[in-house]
């Protein structure tokens, strides 16, 4: 256990706190610079309203964690204290936070927190490959759901404000919006048939392909894929009324307070009445496309996006600087609040933790 510890700890080291800031503060910086408005900045009043809006979105981040908190000691069937949960889900967005959303995020690092938290490791997997799972479930829905309300043209165009014409994104964005959410859905029925009907034969089909020449590097990984498969599927048989409204609810709450943060932060900064579904209708398109960025958190891309994608809801000259606002409440806090929590964490839970971080 010890050499497990370390080898998913050294990944937290101080210079990978650094990359995502360096990418994401880098991204910010050049939109700032590109798009420098003197004038609109001149133009910000700051009143009640804009009081009222910053603090909702901060307490939005709120419910989001608390959502997530519901649902993590749900899935733990309450094992978990409310101050335990607090901690696992820190370092879980922590993690997530330093790993780029193609390979996972922390899902690794997250069944070696609730283990380490006195979780059993069947529990553990359980949880984390559930939690997944559900957030695959509503991405899956609400991105059609999304689609088909606002359509192709309000969701992947948006208005020049300096001639009012409509202006297209360009197909990539569309296709690689598509591609990305069939590749979730696909993953996520392979899951949710893994999970409640044949993990057995999952499994099977996993070492079979695994055993291919090509793909024979990754067999022990595709192996313990499938041990986690079954285990987690056993721990899911006969689960009450109760498991699933708390689990998938805090899921949807959680996921609903995310996108509504942009919202917030739009309203409090423009006077004028926006399409507020059309803003949570694009949040939900650029969170699927982050999936796959490569780099951590999507830093950099994210800012990118939230710049072309929302800067027509946004004063002109300000929408570079409000995506930096908007990671700043909810993306940075997460690498410093993990930064803080995983030194007192690691000095609790092992004997040596100078040797995990060596």
């Amino acid at each position: 256990m010890q050499t497990d510890a370390r080898q998913i700890l050294k990944n937290f080291r101080p210079t990978r706190i650094l990359l995502p800031v360096v990418l994401g503060l880098g991204a910010a910086t050049y939109l700032l610079l590109h798009n420098f408005d003197q004038k609109a900045f001149q133009n910000i009043h700051w009143n009640a309203n804009s009081t009222f809006w910053l603090c909702m979105a901060l307490l939005m981040m709120v419910v989001r964690d608390g959502a997530y908190m519901v649902r993590i000691r749900a899935l733990t069937d309450q094992e978990l204290t409310w101050r335990n949960s607090f901690v696992v889900i820190m370092l879980w967005e922590f993690s997530s936070a330093l790993a780029p959303g193609m390979i996972g995020g922390g899902f690794i690092f997250a069944i070696f927190i609730l283990n380490r938290e006195r979780i059993n490791m069947g529990k553990s997997i359980t949880a984390v490959l559930l939690s997944s799972f559900q957030d695959g479930v509503f991405l899956a829905l609400m991105a059609p759901v999304v689609y088909f309300i606002s359509g192709k043209e309000r969701l992947f165009s948006t208005i020049d404000t300096s001639n009012l014409s409509p202006v297209t994104f360009g197909s990539g964005f569309f296709y690689s919006f598509w591609i990305v959410y069939f590749i979730i859905l696909a993953y996520k029925i392979f899951v949710a048939y893994a999970l409640f009907f044949n993990p057995r034969f999952v499994k099977w089909l996993l070492l079979k392909l695994f055993s291919l020449p090509l793909l024979s590097r990754w067999k022990t990984g595709a192996l313990e894929t499938g041990n986690q498969l079954v285990i987690a599927s056993n721990h899911l048989k006969n689960k009450n009324r109760k498991f699933w409204v708390q689990s998938f609810g805090g899921t949807f709450v959680s996921w609903t307070a995310r996108y509504t943060i942009v919202n917030c932060l739009i309203l409090a900064f423009h006077n004028v009445s926006v399409d507020n579904f059309l803003i949570y209708a694009r949040q939900v398109v650029m969170g699927i496309i982050i999936l796959f960025s490569p780099t951590p958190g999507g830093s950099g891309l994210a800012e990118f996006m939230f710049n072309d994608f929302l800067g027509e809801f946004i004063p002109k000259g300000l929408a570079a600087s409000l995506g930096l606002v908007w990671r700043l409440v909810s993306y940075y806090p997460y690498l410093f609040i993990g930064a803080i929590i995983l030194p007192r964490w690691i000095r609790k839970h092992f004997k040596k933790p100078e040797a995990l971080l060596s």
